[in-house]
C-alpha cells in the first residue's frame, strides 16, 4: 500500500491544494473537513489520479467528532505517515480592545486547539512505529503582529511554539515537524475574515501577486519528500513584493 497523507481543512484553498499535490506524488489521502458535498467533489477527483481515498467530516474543534472519525479508519488505514494540520483560519480584523469574543473562540478553538486534537490523536503511533512527518501551516503572521491581526497573530504564534516544542519532543524518533509560513495566499481566507464581504476580501489582494494554495503544496511536498535524514524545520514563504506580515509593496 502507498504511504498515507492525512489533510485537514481538505475542502478548500490550502488544504486541498496540499491533498492534489500530494495525491499526484503517490500518497493515499485521508482527507478530512466540515461539508460533505465538497469532501466528496475532491475525493473523486483524488480517486481520478489512482490513488486510494477516504473521507472524514467532522470539525477539528470537536475533539469527541475527531476521535471518534480517527478511531473509525480501517486497520490498514492507520498507519498514518503525513499529518498535514491546516484546517483553520482568521476571523475578524478590528483593534484587540474592540475584537469580538465568539471570532477570538473560534479561532483560538480551531488554530491551537485542533491542531493539538489532531497532534495527540496522530502522532503517538507515528512515534511508536519511529516514522512520519507532521506538517504545520503557521503563518508569517506567527513572527511578528501586525495591526489588527492580534488574537490570529497569536494563534499562529502558537502553531510556531507548538512546532518547535513538538519537534524536540520526538527528537529522539525518525518524526519530522515543520512549520510552514505563508504569507499572502489567495484563498477562501480572507472571505472568511470578513464573514462573507467579498470586496473588503478582495482588496487585501489588489496591486499584488500573491501565493496560491498549489505554491505552498508545493513547499509542503519539498518537506516531506525530503530524504529521511532531513528535516525542514521551517518554511517562511511570501509573494515577490511582500517583505514581512505588515509590509507589502502595491503596484
Amino acid at each position: 500500500m502507498n504511504k498515507i497523507a492525512l489533510v485537514t481543512g481538505a475542502t478548500s484553498g490550502i488544504g486541498e491544494a496540499c491533498a492534489r499535490k500530494l495525491a499526484m506524488i503517490g500518497y493515499n489521502m485521508i482527507i478530512t473537513g466540515r461539508r460533505a458535498e465538497r469532501l466528496d467533489a475532491v475525493a473523486h477527483e483524488l480517486s481520478a489520479m489512482g490513488v486510494g481515498v477516504i473521507t472524514l467530516e467532522f470539525d477539528v474543534r470537536d475533539r469527541e467528532a475527531a476521535a471518534a472519525a480517527i478511531n473509525s479508519l480501517p486497520p490498514e488505514w492507520q498507519d498514518i505517515d503525513v499529518l498535514v494540520n491546516n484546517a483553520g483560519g482568521a476571523l475578524g480584523l478590528e483593534p484587540e480592545y474592540e475584537g469580538n469574543f465568539e471570532d477570538w473562540d473560534t479561532m483560538i478553538d480551531a488554530n491551537v486547539k485542533g491542531l493539538l486534537t489532531m497532534t495527540r490523536l496522530i502522532v503517538p503511533g507515528m512515534v511508536q512505529r519511529d516514522r512520519g512527518h507532521v506538517v504545520n501551516i503557521g503563518s508569517v503572521a506567527g513572527d511578528a503582529a501586525y495591526a489588527n491581526g492580534n488574537v490570529y497573530c497569536a494563534t499562529k504564534a502558537a502553531v510556531k511554539a507548538l512546532s518547535d516544542g513538538l519537534r524536540i519532543d520526538v527528537a529522539h524518533t525518525r518524526v519530522r515537524v515543520t512549520n510552514i509560513k505563508p504569507g499572502l495566499v489567495e484563498t477562501n481566507f480572507s472571505v472568511i475574515r470578513f464573514h462573507g464581504d467579498k470586496e473588503k476580501a478582495d482588496n487585501v489582494y489588489k496591486g499584488i501577486q500573491p501565493l496560491t494554495g498549489a505554491d505552498i503544496a508545493e513547499c509542503v511536498a519539498f518537506a516531506v519528500s525530503a530524504p529521511e535524514h532531513v528535516q525542514i524545520a521551517e518554511l517562511l514563504v511570501l509573494a515577490t513584493h511582500q517583505a514581512s506580515g505588515s509590509v507589502i509593496v502595491r503596484k
